[in-house]
């Protein structure tokens, strides 16, 4: 009989009982002493309903959690299992119409909940990361980007972004050239970040706010990194598409195999242009204007006013001063690799530049002739 209980809570009909009991237990019952059995325990499937004022009280328990996305159907659901509740479907959605009318409304409208970014103001939180969709040609990536007015701090490219070193020159320079650290600086837990996440936390040891320290400092999945990956997907969109199929077209046609000499290569012609072409993008975005989105807490417009004017969007910056002495007392962070990123590579290649008077590439034309002319001359 327990089992027969546990099968009509759980929703099942009563034939599915039946044929669950003989299937499952080896017990052999008809449907009318099922039936029976199930009215002598107080078990029925349309009388006996459960009290109103125990129906909305589970349903709001309910709604304080996960429950708050269920349908009427999902919510009749655990009403019958969690709660051993006995009440009709159009009940619950009745209920559900009058405790959550907005889920209902939401869901009506097939509409999708976007999760709200809030930032207190510029500086309250950088977001860096790194991005990978070049590296099968060599060219690694790394960028930064404030939360609040998304103004992009550095895009910068070399032939690796895993090094922390690099990742730490990168941050010092810029804050070197602002002389203000961000409240709190959020990364991946990539082994890339740790001595810039050191430095933003020695540079807030002595602050007595409720990040300084070691809270300035925040640990996160790339996926959860939402400021910078969501400006990842505007840059591949407006740019790295275009260097994307550049470089497959040199890989397709047989002028790139992925090797390292040629990774070498590709850097040393088209390492300085598709720089100039990120100082570009960065140059762009920083005076572009962001238009105002329902689903973010954070006001649109442009991020150099957004950044250096808050006061003009009810906003403050969070930044602190840093001085010069501050940042001279740490250990220089310095770039020590060749552009190419092989110092022998590097010197074969100048050396090649020097003796065939070839000039410095201007855009990915030249690039790409300088390329197929240094590819000729090495025999790679």
């Amino acid at each position: 009989m327990h089992h027969c209980v546990q099968y009509f809570n759980e929703g099942h009909s009563y034939a599915v009982i039946v044929d669950m009991m003989s299937s499952l237990h080896g017990v052999n019952i008809s449907l009318r002493t099922l039936k029976s059995k199930l009215n002598e325990a107080g078990l029925y499937r349309r009388k006996d309903y459960s009290s109103p004022n125990a129906v909305r009280n589970a349903i709001r328990s309910e709604l304080r959690g996960p429950g708050q996305l269920f349908g009427y159907r999902s919510m009749w659901q655990v009403l019958k299992q969690k709660y051993n509740l006995r009440v009709k479907r159009d009940d619950v959605m009745n209920f559900l119409r009058e405790l959550n009318p907005r889920g209902c409304e939401n869901r009506a409208r097939r509409r999708f909940t976007r999760r709200t970014y809030h930032s207190m103001g510029p500086n309250y939180m950088w977001h860096a990361d790194g991005y990978d969709k070049l590296k099968p040609f060599g060219l690694a990536i790394s960028g930064c980007i404030d939360g609040f007015s998304r103004k992009v701090w550095w895009l910068e490219c070399g032939p690796t972004n895993n090094n922390p070193t690099v990742i730490a020159h990168y941050f010092m320079s810029c804050v070197r050239n602002l002389g203000v650290i961000p409240m709190r600086l959020r990364t991946d837990c990539g082994t890339e970040n740790g001595i810039m996440a050191a430095i933003q936390c020695t540079l807030r040891h002595h602050h007595s706010d409720y990040y300084s320290g070691a809270s300035s400092h925040m640990y996160g999945s790339s996926m959860n990194n939402q400021r910078i990956e969501s400006w990842w997907s505007i840059f591949r969109k407006g740019r790295s598409q275009f260097w994307m199929e550049l470089f497959a077209d040199l890989r397709d046609a047989g002028y790139f195999n992925g090797s390292h000499e040629h990774q070498c290569l590709l850097r040393y012609c088209f390492g300085d242009v598709l720089q100039k072409d990120l100082d570009e993008c960065v140059k762009l975005w920083n005076s572009h204007r962001i238009r105002p989105s329902r689903t973010a807490a954070c006001p649109g417009g442009v991020p150099h006013e957004l950044y250096y004017l808050p006061h003009r969007f009810g906003s403050r910056d969070c930044g602190f001063r840093i001085e010069q002495a501050e940042l001279d007392a740490l250990p220089e962070a310095s770039l020590s690799m060749t552009p190419c990123g092989d110092p022998h590579m590097q010197e074969y290649l100048d050396s090649a530049m020097e003796h065939s008077q070839l000039q410095k590439p201007e855009n990915w034309e030249s690039a790409s002739e300088l390329y197929m002319r240094l590819k000729e001359m090495a025999h790679l």
